[in-house]
Parts: C-alpha cells; structure tokens; sequence
C-alpha cells in the first residue's frame, strides 16, 4: 500500500534475493520498509551484502535463527526453503519463533516431499548438475522435504491456529498466519 511503513525479518535470507524483491516492490509503490536479514552463514551474508550495497533498507545479522533476538517485533516474518534442514523438535521452534518475531504476519515456504520431487531432484542431479556436493544436498533436500499433511502437523505442534496453507507447482509449499 503506497505509505505504508513495514518492518520485515527474513529468516535464513540466504543470498538475500527476497529483501531486495521487497525493497523494490516497496520503492516501486513509495512504501517505507525496513529488513532485518538473518543467516547463520557469514560467507553468504557477505555475498548478500554485496550484492545488496544499493538496499540501505536491509540489515544482514549472522546468527542461528532459533535463538536469534530482537527487541522490537515486526510486522512479517519469512523463512523461505529452509524447514527441511531442521529436525521436527527444531522446525516446530523454529515456527514458535516466526509467530514469536511478528504478531502480524508470518510466510514460510518450502519444498514440499513426493514422488515428482525426489524423480525431477535425481534427474537433474544426474544429467545436469552432477557435481558431488549439489547432487548430495539436491538429494538429500529432497528426502528431507516435509509433506504437506507433515508441513501441517508442524504449524499444528508450533501452537498456530487458523493458518493457511497451499501447495504450489514444483513441489512447493507454503503455510501463513495473518
């Protein structure tokens, strides 16, 4: 909404592509935002502060997102493609946490396990990226995968109520609260 001022957390933000893709929504609409962008990598925070030096707008932390704090609460939380690498104690927190971080909003997106995934990751790994470490960690993602009825289960453990939730082509998923 043209105006609007909002405060973001991304969790796991990785190279942080999706605070810039927020940051430019927001300039495009004359939006205030503010990104505080959490990864437990501090060689990936450096590729993401690089490739962000024109995003004053985003803040990169190197910390564990489970015990990541901040004294002020936001109005959205995101964890985007990273639940299959917890456990199922340690992604039911880690949803505890996003609620915890924004009493508004919170997105999180994953892969979601099934057979379309786990043929597509062992054919591309196969034919296309074959190189060791991106075959091991495609493959392994891809087993790791949360269903949809576990994706559901998870939010259900975490204590949300009234979630949505949608699965999305290419073996995605994502659940919400507002």
């Amino acid at each position: 909404m043209p105006g609007a001022q909002m405060r973001v957390v991304d969790l796991a933000t990785g190279s942080g592509d999706i605070p810039r893709l927020l940051v430019d929504h927001a300039r495009m609409i004359n939006a205030q935002i503010e990104i505080d962008a959490v990864d437990r990598q501090a060689a990936t925070l450096e590729i993401a502060r690089s490739l962000s030096a024109e995003y004053p707008e985003i803040s990169y932390h190197a910390a564990n997102i489970l015990e990541w704090d901040c004294p002020q609460s936001y109005d959205m939380a995101l964890c985007s493609l990273v639940l299959h690498h917890f456990s199922d104690d340690d992604a039911v927190k880690l949803l505890r946490r996003c609620r915890e971080l924004s009493k508004k909003f919170v997105l999180v997106s994953d892969l979601r396990r099934g057979f379309l995934l786990q043929a597509g990751v062992h054919m591309l790994t196969a034919l296309v990226f074959r190189e060791p470490m991106t075959r091991f960690d495609a493959r392994l993602s891809a087993e790791r995968a949360f269903s949809f009825l576990e994706m559901r289960e998870l939010a259900i453990k975490a204590g949300w109520k009234n979630f949505g939730q949608k699965r999305f082509r290419f073996a995605r998923q994502a659940i919400w609260l507002r």
